[in-house]
């Protein structure tokens, strides 16, 4: 088994028995729900923008393990940064899952989930989450998707 490999199963299980930032933040202002209607993946993102950042972010819901460990990685990430560069971020990511693009170096752990791609029914686990954020981020009012 490559190292690689080890790695993501790993980081996968660790995220998913217990996932970091599983809450909602104190003084949260933006929030969204997401769905993946294929698996049943329920995820919903709370932010806490301020001065153009994201200050603080937690999530809630139920899922795959990899859904669960997208999540929790995602809000490690995510969490101080401003918010064009955590926009940034989600297209490095989803780009790495969809493309095949190789931003390995920008995405630390997060490049675990590089492997996904050759799953295409999970690569729609791995990027709910994300696509939640950037739903909560717009402040659009729509329930997100993986479509």
């Amino acid at each position: 088994m490559s190292e690689l490999r080890e790695l993501y199963q790993t980081t996968i299980l660790d995220h998913n028995k217990s996932p970091q930032n599983f809450r909602v933040p104190a003084g949260a202002n933006r929030h969204a729900d997401g769905h993946n209607p294929l698996c049943g993946d329920k995820v919903t993102v709370h932010l806490r923008v301020e001065d153009g950042a994201v200050r603080d972010v937690g999530f809630q819901g139920s899922g795959c393990a990899i859904s669960t460990a997208s999540a929790s990685l995602m809000t490690q990430a995510v969490k101080g940064k401003p918010v064009a560069e955590v926009i940034r971020l989600f297209e490095v990511f989803h780009a790495l899952l969809t493309t095949g693009g190789d931003a390995r170096e920008d995405l630390g752990k997060l490049a675990v989930f590089a492997g996904v791609r050759e799953y295409p029914m999970r690569v729609k686990c791995a990027t709910l989450a994300w696509h939640t954020l950037r739903t909560a981020l717009d402040g659009k009012p729509e329930v997100a998707k993986t479509e």
